[in-house]
């Protein structure tokens, strides 16, 4: 059974290394991590995705959180009878409860990943337009008290790249390691899933190959 997987590309590495280590016969199409930065393309892009894989594949697997959709991906989830990981957004796919328990003691909390550290100046600098107009910067971070930095891979690299953010921002910055166990958990459920149903994509054979700021990427609270 060919499994297909629609990823986040903020997610790509992460999830790549768990198809290998888990020796997983899937075919991963990504969807720009830019999307988070206009949350309503996630919804007609992972359509999109999903146009592309159904003919290939007998299940697919949708690596997404709500992810500031504002419902929208999980309507045209629910159109092809699929799932998508049941978390808010990728910091809770990593972070599992301790996502929740970071929001409740402090709602300003400013989360990354190691992508977005790594991304931080393209995704975030350039992708606000802080680069052009750095006065914007009190504007768009004004919500935030602190930086929690979500490690999946520890270095001294990254944590150094973090703490130039948390300087830039003027926060304070706390680290807490995460891995990937949680996010793999939660896909090895849904591949479960597949298995158990048979694999089979809703009325697939109906189909035959037609084919503003608030995000969940730059979370400001």
């Amino acid at each position: 059974m060919k499994t297909g997987l629609i990823v986040c590309a903020a997610l790509g590495r992460e999830v790549r290394e768990i198809v290998r280590r888990n020796g997983w016969d899937v075919e991963i199409i990504s969807v720009p991590s830019d999307d988070h930065l206009f949350p309503m393309r996630i919804a007609p892009d992972v359509e999109e995705c999903i146009l592309k894989l159904r003919d290939r594949c007998d299940y697919i697997v949708v690596v997404f959180g709500e992810c500031g959709s504002m419902g929208k991906l999980d309507e045209v989830l629910t159109k092809y009878k699929l799932h998508r990981i049941d978390a808010r957004n990728c910091y809770e796919m990593y972070a599992g409860e301790r996502y929740h328990e970071f929001v409740k003691e402090e709602i300003g909390t400013f989360f990354l990943t190691d992508f977005l550290v790594q991304t931080f100046h393209r995704a975030v600098i350039q992708g606000l337009g802080l680069d052009l107009y750095p006065e914007l910067k009190e504007s768009y971070f004004h919500n935030c008290t602190r930086l929690v930095y979500l490690i999946q891979n520890d270095s001294n690299e990254l944590r150094v790249e973090a703490q130039a953010i948390a300087d830039f921002m003027e926060l304070p910055l706390q680290f807490h390691e995460t891995g990937c166990e949680n996010l793999e958990n939660r896909i090895k459920e849904l591949m479960n899933r597949g298995e158990r149903s048979n694999g089979l994509l809703a009325d697939k054979t109906k189909h035959s190959g037609k084919s503003n700021i608030p995000n969940e990427l730059l979370m400001y609270y």
